[in-house]
């Protein structure tokens, strides 16, 4: 494909915006939202947010040269007394003309585009989905998080040079986000991973959550494809009436794309018979777990309708590799062996690393680093409490926990279901557990290291890591 140029004139009508400065004519770069990184050349969009206003910084970006900046009206003087020679274009609302620029772009890059959701394992699956495609044609996909109603936008400006296929995360913690973002992908294949718990504290119920993530149904047409989970009851409840195409992947025996002959190799990853459409094959892939299994299920899925052969999607499977800190396996000092999923937590999703760390058959002891997950809301103790009885099953020989009253909930439930109450102990905050935990690893331990963000598990998992490097 060939690339899309823009230029300001075309950013105006894209956005519903006026050019109340500069030359139409003029080409734009890239498209910004972060003065730190913009270069000359670029278009600044100034958004604003509750601790910053980019129209603070509007006079320094056409100093330095920005092509052009888009301003909201009334917000700043954008007349001709602004520093610079770039261009000035006026809107009611910068953040929906970031969005509907984006929109623009997508819709003219001729790009197809692939959208993914789920309460678990969207990077993990989006990456997958990427790399086998990568075998035919030229991808692209979110950087790092940018998933959400800024991130997915600037995302899609990199179909400006015109890729075969964009896959890109869709993420959400509140209804209708989902919506708005499949407004401005309009994607020609969803994919729809789980439902879970993460977020929980800002729904009613699971079906809650279930109902907000099926707004990836929407705005869909014949044309349109659905890859989903056959093995979640909760998809699987809400996909039948889908105007498009459906296809689906899991254990299930219906699935569309269907594993057979499971086998867990621990931290070596997993192993299974793959039915497709098109053919079998045996498929080994070194991600962890059932989770990343079906997350793989999901990418052979969309690899086989995009046309990419069996033997190219084996060869990929086998070479991927977790994105950071999402269940990355390290090999350190003395037969240390480090689970890093460190970057974020939910109940369904901890189950899901416990039951790899559960059937890691390396000889050593068994040891969980857990940090409290949140978001859960009201559902917050009875989860931890769940999780310290899927600890004490995984059969954990040492539990570390880290932060509040429910991280405390979930190592008091694994001592009453059978963990020695000297095998738990309780940290107010990683930066005080860091030291401590890597002091009581021993020689041949597997450790897991997993919770949410905000409690920042990662300082931990790299205080390990440095003192048994």
């Amino acid at each position: 494909m060939t690339a899309l140029r823009i230029d300001l004139g075309w950013v105006a009508r894209a956005t519903g915006g006026r050019l109340v400065r500069g030359d139409a004519a003029q080409a734009i770069a890239a498209v910004t939202t972060d003065s730190r990184t913009a270069r000359a050349g670029d278009l600044f969009i100034a958004l604003r947010g509750p601790r910053f206003d980019g129209h603070d910084f509007v006079g320094d970006m056409l100093s330095r040269g920005a092509a052009g900046v888009v301003v909201q009206r009334s917000a700043t003087d954008a007349g001709a007394a602004a520093p610079g020679e770039g261009g000035i274009i006026e809107v009611d609302d910068t953040l929906r003309a970031l969005q509907d620029l984006a929109h623009a772009v997508r819709r003219d890059s001729g790009t197809k585009v692939i959208a993914i959701t789920g309460s678990a394992g969207k990077t993990t699956t989006k990456e997958a989905i990427a790399e086998c495609l990568s075998s035919r044609f030229d991808v692209v996909r979110n950087k790092g998080n940018l998933n959400n109603h800024i991130g997915l936008p600037l995302s899609l400006m990199d179909l400006r040079r015109g890729p075969d296929v964009a896959v890109m995360e869709l993420g959400m913690n509140h209804a209708g986000e989902i919506s708005t973002l499949v407004a401005i992908a309009e994607p020609d294949v969803r994919v729809w991973t789980n439902v879970g718990d993460a977020h929980i504290g800002f729904f009613a119920s699971a079906d809650a959550i279930a109902d907000a993530k099926a707004e990836i149904l929407e705005r869909a047409d014949a044309r349109t494809l659905l890859v989903s989970n056959a093995d979640d009851a909760r998809v699987a409840a809400r996909v039948a009436s889908f105007p498009g195409r459906r296809v689906s992947f899991g254990l299930a025996p219906d699935a569309t794309v269907r594993a057979t002959d499971v086998e867990d190799c621990g931290l070596a990853g997993m192993k299974a018979r793959v039915a497709t459409p098109v053919g079998e094959r045996v498929m080994s892939t070194p991600l962890l777990g059932r989770g990343n299994l079906s997350n793989v299920l999901a990418a052979v899925a969309v690899s086989v309708e995009l046309g990419v052969g069996l033997d190219d999607v084996a060869a990929r499977v086998a070479t991927l590799s977790p994105a950071n800190r999402r269940g990355a396996v390290v090999s350190l000092r003395h037969g240390v062996r480090l689970i890093d999923d460190s970057y974020n937590s939910s109940p369904s999703a901890l189950r899901r690393a416990l039951d790899v760390l559960a059937h890691n058959r390396s000889g050593g002891r068994r040891v969980a680093v857990l940090g409290e997950m949140l978001e859960l809301g009201e559902h917050a103790l009875v989860l931890h409490r769940q999780c310290g009885l899927a600890v004490a099953e995984a059969s954990v020989a040492r539990l570390f926990v880290v932060g509040g009253v429910a991280a405390r909930a979930l190592g008091e439930a694994a001592v009453e279901a059978g963990l020695a109450p000297a095998a738990v102990t309780w940290f107010e905050s990683s930066d005080i557990a860091a030291a401590d935990v890597a002091a009581a690893i021993c020689a041949g331990d597997a450790v897991l290291v997993k919770g949410s963000r905000g409690i920042r598990t990662d300082v931990i998992a790299d205080r390990i890591a440095a003192e048994w490097a």
